[in-house]
């Protein structure tokens, strides 16, 4: 019986101290997953029209107030526009540029843009990783005829590449955002 109660002794000091740890002991996140509080797509149109400028921010992160959406105007039928898409957490401050992280881990990353079945437009990818694959910050959106509909930008960190679209491209969602926009 003395026996049993100087293991059991032993096992549960053996246990306490295998559980405790050292901070310097705790591993390092490697790459924390980035804060996006706010997304501007901007377009700029290759003729005299005006800039449009689609954003979406949400300064408490995952908090409980629902993102700002603004867009600034309407798409010009028959207009194409230069595309350029600008991440920020503005939880810092300053605000830290996260498509700065989105291009130096280019081949982590990739832009999806959706358009909904009532909008006439297209896309068309102008910036890429170092395997020639679409990263997305950049691209051409070309407005069709008159409509309107959902236009819709997707971040995947660690999508399959190459891929056929969102749909097997796998990978977590950074961000996706939709802007209700209309071509006139």
């Amino acid at each position: 019986m003395k026996t049993i109660k100087t293991l059991s002794l032993a096992v549960v000091a053996a246990l306490s101290f295998a559980s405790c740890s050292d901070d310097d002991d705790t591993p390092e996140i490697v790459n924390e997953e980035e804060v996006i509080t706010t997304m501007t797509v901007t377009l700029t149109p290759t003729d005299d029209s005006e800039t449009i400028t689609l954003q979406s921010r949400d300064l408490d992160g995952d908090g409980s107030d629902a993102p700002v959406i603004t867009v600034s105007g309407n798409l010009v039928a028959g207009t194409t526009y230069n595309g350029a898409i600008v991440l920020l957490n503005e939880t810092e401050s300053p605000a830290e540029d996260i498509t700065e992280e989105v291009a130096d881990e280019s081949d982590e990353h990739q832009f999806f843009y959706t358009i909904s079945s009532g909008l006439d437009a297209t896309t068309e990818y102008t910036s890429f990783d170092e395997d020639g694959n679409p990263l997305g910050t950049t691209f051409i959106l070309t407005a069709g005829a008159a409509s309107s509909g959902a236009l819709t930008f997707t971040l995947r960190h660690e999508p399959t590449k190459p891929n056929d679209g969102i749909e097997s491209a796998g990978g977590e969602t950074d961000i996706l955002v939709s802007f209700d926009v209309s071509v006139e």
